[in-house]
C-alpha cells in the first residue's frame, strides 16, 4: 500500500503553521491560503505535510496546531525556525532514508527515486527530492553545494541548541521538546515523573542560563533512568552511587552498556560530579559550568537515553 508524500515548499509549511498556530482554534485550507495568500492546492498541500510532521492534527477538512513546536514558527527569528524544523525532520522517515542516501550516492536524484521506491511513496520522485531539498536547506540539515549537490550538515552549532530552547518558556512546550529528542519509543518506557519532567526543568533552567542547574536536573533524570533499567533487566544496582558507578555495573552485567555508550555516560557522569559536588580535591576549587555546558548536557543525555533504549529493545547500536 502506498505512502501518501505531499510536494510543498518549506516556507509553505512554515507559514501554514504560523496561521493555524495564531489562529488557535480549528481551520481549513482556504483560511490558510487566503492568510498567506497561497493558492489552495498549495495550502492543502503544506497543511498535509505539517500534519505528517506532527505539527498540526487533521479532522475531516479542518488543521488544528497540537505541538508545542508550532510556537517557534510564530517569530522573527529564522535560526528558531530552522532548528524546530530540524528536531521533527529527525524523527521524519522520508526525510532520514533521504539523507541516508544522499550520502551513499552523492546525487539528490537517485536518492529521491531510491527513498520514493523503499517507502512506497505515492508522489513522482522529483516530488520527493523538491520537498526534502527543501526542508533539508530550510533547516538547514542540508548544505547546497556546487554543481547542483548538497551533503548533509555535521556539524552542530549551540547557538541552535540555544534558539531551539528560547521556545521552550512554559512546561508543555519544554516536555515536547524532550520527547522530540528522546524519541517516541524511548519517550513511552520510561518515567515521566522522574525521567522527562526533570530532563524538561533542566530545558527551562538552561533557557534562563542556570547551566549548573540544568546540568544537576539532567543528571538526575539519568540516574533514574538507569535505576528502572536495572530493574527491568535483572542488573542489581543498590548500593551504586551515582551515574558512573551504575554505568560500570550496567557494562559489566548486561549487554545494554557496550564501551561507546558507557564513555558517554562518564561524560555525563563526571560533568554532573563537578556541578553537584562542591570542591574538587584535585584543583581546590569547584568547577563553574558554563551556560553552554548546561545546554548541551541536556541533549547529550537525551541521546544517551535513545541510545540505550535503542540497545535494551533490539540490540541496536546506533549513536
Amino acid at each position: 500500500m502506498s505512502r501518501p508524500f505531499w510536494r510543498a515548499t518549506a516556507e509553505a509549511v512554515v507559514a501554514s503553521v504560523d496561521a493555524i498556530y495564531l489562529a488557535m482554534s480549528t481551520r481549513d485550507a482556504e483560511y490558510v491560503a487566503d492568510f498567506n495568500q497561497l493558492t489552495k492546492l498549495n495550502a492543502e498541500a503544506a497543511l498535509s505535510l505539517a500534519s505528517d510532521l506532527g505539527l498540526l492534527r487533521t479532522s475531516g477538512n479542518l488543521f488544528e496546531a497540537i505541538s508545542p513546536l508550532c510556537r517557534s514558527f510564530a517569530t522573527a527569528n529564522q535560526q528558531r525556525k530552522a532548528t524546530a524544523l530540524r528536531v521533527l525532520l529527525e524523527a521524519y522517515e522520508p526525510f532520514t532514508k533521504f539523507r541516508e542516501r544522499l550520502i551513499a550516492t552523492g546525487d539528490a536524484t537517485t536518492a529521491a527515486r531510491q527513498v520514493k521506491r523503499l517507502l512506497e511513496l505515492d508522489a513522482h520522485h522529483d516530488d520527493v527530492k523538491e520537498t526534502l531539498l527543501s526542508l533539508g536547506q530550510y533547516s538547514q540539515a542540508l548544505i547546497a553545494e556546487g554543481g547542483g549537490g548538497y551533503r548533509p550538515r555535521e556539524d552542530t552549532d549551540i547557538y541552535d541548541l540555544r534558539a531551539l530552547t528560547e521556545g521552550c518558556a512554559n512546561d508543555a512546550s519544554a516536555e515536547e521538546l524532550i520527547r522530540q529528542r528522546i524519541g517516541q519509543r524511548a519517550a513511552d518506557r520510561i518515567s515521566r515523573d522522574y525521567v522527562i519532567i526533570p530532563l524538561s526543568n533542566a530545558i527551562q533552567r538552561a533557557r534562563n542560563n542556570d547551566g549548573r542547574g540544568a546540568v544537576v536536573s539532567a543528571g538526575n533524570a539519568i540516574e533514574s533512568f538507569m535505576d528502572a533499567l536495572g530493574s527491568r533487566i535483572g542488573v542489581n544496582l543498590s548500593g551504586r552511587n551515582g551515574i558512573n558507578s551504575k554505568a560500570e555495573e550496567l557494562h559489566n552485567n548486561s549487554s545494554v552498556m557496550p564501551k561507546k555508550i558507557l564513555n558517554i555516560s562518564k561524560y555525563l557522569g563526571h560533568i554532573r560530579n563537578a556541578a553537584d559536588h562542591g570542591t574538587d580535591p584535585e584543583v581546590s576549587a569547584a568547577w563553574d559550568i558554563r551556560d553552554s555546558t548546561g545546554l548541551e548536557y541536556i541533549f547529550v543525555a537525551c541521546s544517551f537515553i535513545s541510545a540505550v533504549n535503542e540497545r535494551e529493545l533490539n540490540g541496536s547500536v546506533e549513536l
